[in-house]
């Protein structure tokens, strides 16, 4: 079925693409680069990480607000702009106080883009098509980001800090690359508001949002899987791999490749599997996908002293989390999407958005301090338990959905026989 963007939607997900690219090149590399090469500790490089997601706190508010008043495109280009100084800031700091500072502005930058271009992707689809282009979104993302980790694990060097802020100046350029290619797309306007299908009255901004319960438990879910996955991906489950099993920098890579990899091979598979589906089946099954993962992660801890069957349960724990996400990628973005009143979309994504970033920053806090501190048989229990609260809210939240938001296809099964009831007749 042809998407309503056309070229102008394949602008958005190249943009995507290039984006991610850069991130791949430093994003596994982030903790390393603080604790390592700069020499500041682990406790640094959570403050890093912590603050490079808090910075959300700051920007979403008026990002939503923002979009939804002058359009996506806008908002997107100052975003890719603060995001391109910060990154670039990054890899020259050798201080606490500059990388700290410089995170800030990389997280206010990336945190701002990712509303806008989830608002794109909606303006410029169908219902039909949302579920698909979110789910080549993703898989364009991460094919990005997993040959960026490729490429990016071979320059690499502890020794040598300068590979490092080579690394940082190409994310830099990367995010000028999105402006030129995705900031300059013409985005239609949003479409005029159907009447009585916003369900917040006259309620503007976040306060709409809030008054939306259906949104707050998805908020709420979302929130403990962004914790659980996104918030581990790059910095808790790297530090254990790291400190804990002893993984080399280069193999990290390799395992970031193997995620990306397991996300470009099964998503367009799974976004078909999905579409006959329920979404929070969807979601309650990449639990049960990532509750696996955690058990590989507790493998390779016990299993630590035999390099070769460390790294292969190391790299399996990436490629489980790869299938996990597959599952997501067609759910999250267009629930948002159906649960949104047409003059609330950018507010909503940005709601959205600020509940992954809190989830992403308070993840690295407790990821990295308990594997730190080396309790890793702790950690891995704690995260173990959130992937059960995954499914168990998974399953909660399809009693606040209707059907359509829950894609439960109702009228083509119950007509059914009604029908052959007719015929009979």
């Amino acid at each position: 079925m042809k998407q309503w963007g056309g070229g102008r939607l394949r602008r958005v997900q190249v943009g995507n693409a290039l984006s991610a690219f850069g991130s791949g090149f430093t994003m596994p590399y982030m903790f390393v680069y603080v604790d390592q090469v700069r020499g500041l500790g682990s406790a640094a490089a959570g403050a890093v990480f912590t603050v490079f997601a808090l910075a959300a706190l700051a920007v979403l508010p008026f990002t939503g607000r923002g979009i939804d008043r002058y359009g996506p495109r806008p908002v997107l280009l100052a975003g890719a702009a603060i995001a391109s100084v910060g990154a670039f800031a990054f890899g020259q700091a050798a201080t606490t106080p500059g990388l700290l500072i410089s995170s800030f502005l990389f997280g206010a930058g990336v945190t701002t883009c990712q509303p806008a271009l989830a608002t794109m992707i909606v303006r410029l689809t169908g219902k039909e098509q949302r579920s698909r282009a979110f789910a080549l979104q993703f898989t364009l993302v991460n094919l990005g980001m997993g040959l960026g980790a490729l490429v990016g694990g071979q320059i690499v060097d502890v020794a040598d800090p300068a590979s490092l802020t080579r690394l940082f100046t190409i994310e830099a350029l990367t995010f000028l690359g999105l402006a030129a290619v995705t900031g300059t797309a013409r985005i239609p306007a949003a479409p005029p508001e159907v009447a009585g299908s916003a369900g917040t009255g006259e309620r503007r901004g976040l306060r709409a949002l809030v008054a939306d319960k259906a949104m707050l438990r998805l908020c709420l879910l979302a929130g403990l899987i962004f914790f659980t996955c996104y918030g581990q991906f790059e910095s808790g489950v790297a530090a254990f791999a790291t400190d804990t099993v002893g993984t080399a920098p280069s193999t990290l890579g390799l395992a970031i490749g193997a995620n990306a990899l397991t996300i470009v091979v099964l998503q367009m598979f799974v976004v078909r599997l999905t579409e006959r589906r329920r979404r929070t089946t969807a979601m309650a099954a990449a639990g049960v996908v990532w509750l696996a993962a955690w058990g590989m992660a507790l493998v390779a801890g016990l299993i630590r002293s035999e390099a070769l069957a460390a790294t292969v349960a190391v790299v399996a724990i990436y490629a489980l989390f790869g299938v996990g996400e597959s599952l997501l990628a067609p759910t999250l973005g267009p629930i948002v999407a159906d649960l949104a009143p047409t003059r609330l979309l950018g507010t909503y994504n940005a709601g959205y958005a600020l509940v992954k970033q809190i989830a992403v920053a308070v993840g690295p806090a407790v990821g990295v301090l308990l594997v730190g501190a080396g309790t890793w048989p702790l950690y891995l229990a704690a995260m173990a338990l959130c992937t059960l609260l995954i499914v168990a809210l998974s399953v909660k939240l399809r009693g606040h959905l209707t059907p359509a938001q829950d894609n439960v296809r109702v009228l083509t099964v119950a007509q059914r026989p009604v029908r052959e009831l007719r015929t009979a007749a």
